[in-house]
C-alpha cells in the first residue's frame, strides 16, 4: 500500500522551535518527528510514500536522504501551498493503480495499528475511513457523529456546538474514488472542503493506541516526555 504523509506545514504554534526546523522533524527523544512515521509505515506493510515540501524543504530532503528503511520515498515540493486536498488532486497520479491508500498528517505522533485501520476499510468497502481520537476540545479539531455501525453521519470542522467528541486524527484510509470530490481552486483542504462531501460514505475507527497532535508547545512537551517513558 501507499501513503500520502503531509508534512508542508510551517508550524507557526510552534515557534521558536520551528524557525530553523520545519514541524516535520522536530525531535522526539532524540529522534526527528517524521522518522517514526517511517518506522510505523515500515511495521505495517506500506511500500511507497510521498511527501509534500514547502517549508524548509531541503532539511526534510537531507533527512530522507540518509534513511535506511524500505521504503520509496517520493518528495513533492509545492511552491505555493495547495491545501491537504490540493495536494492529493496534484499528485493523483502517485496512487493512479492503488485500489485504496493511506493519508497521514506528519504533525501526529502515534504507534497506532494502522494494518487494524486498513483491514476495517478493506472489510467496509467506504469510500473513506476516518481515523478519531477522543477530544477535550472539541471546538478546536474535526468532530465526528458516528450511529451504531460506525458510519460518519456529520462532520463539522471546529464547530461551535460540537455533536460529540470524536476528532478526525488526520489519519485517513481512502478509496481511489474520494479523488473525484477534490475540486475548486487551491488551497483545498480536507477538513474543510473534501470531508463534509463524503458524509454518508464515511467510516470512523477509533483509535486505541497512543496519538496525540504535536502542533502546540503544550502537546510538544508532553509528547517528548511520554515517548522518554
Amino acid at each position: 500500500m501507499k501513503a500520502f504523509l503531509l508534512a508542508a506545514g510551517i508550524g507557526s504554534r510552534l515557534r521558536p522551535l520551528t524557525e530553523t526546523t520545519p514541524k516535520c522533524l522536530i525531535p522526539i527523544a532524540g529522534k526527528p518527528l517524521m522518522y517514526y512515521w517511517f518506522q510505523l509505515f515500515e511495521q505495517h506493510g506500506i511500500t511507497d510514500v510521498l511527501i509534500n515540501l514547502n517549508y524548509l524543504p531541503d532539511q526534510v530532503r537531507s533527512f530522507v536522504d540518509r534513511q535506511d528503511f524500505e521504503l520509496n520515498v517520493e518528495l513533492f515540493y509545492e511552491e505555493q501551498l495547495l491545501g491537504s486536498a490540493g495536494t492529493l488532486r496534484a499528485c493523483r497520479n502517485f496512487v493512479n493503480n492503488e485500489e485504496s491508500f493511506l493519508i497521514c498528517y506528519a504533525d501526529n505522533l502515534t504507534n497506532m495499528n494502522l494494518t487494524d485501520l486498513i483491514t476495517q476499510h478493506k472489510n467496509t468497502h467506504p469510500l473513506l475511513t476516518i481515523g478519531l481520537f477522543k477530544t477535550d476540545k472539541p471546538t478546536e479539531c474535526g468532530i465526528v457523529e458516528l450511529d451504531e455501525h460506525k458510519n460518519v453521519i456529520s462532520f463539522i470542522e471546529k464547530p461551535q456546538k460540537p455533536v460529540s467528541n470524536l476528532a478526525g486524527a488526520g489519519i485517513y484510509v481512502a478509496s481511489q474514488d474520494v479523488l473525484n470530490y477534490i475540486d475548486g481552486d487551491n488551497p483545498v483542504d480536507i477538513g474543510y472542503h473534501l470531508l463534509p462531501k463524503l458524509v454518508g460514505n464515511m467510516k470512523g475507527y477509533l483509535i486505541r493506541d497512543y496519538f496525540l497532535d504535536i502542533g502546540s508547545p503544550q502537546n510538544y512537551e508532553k509528547a517528548t516526555m511520554d515517548w522518554n517513558l
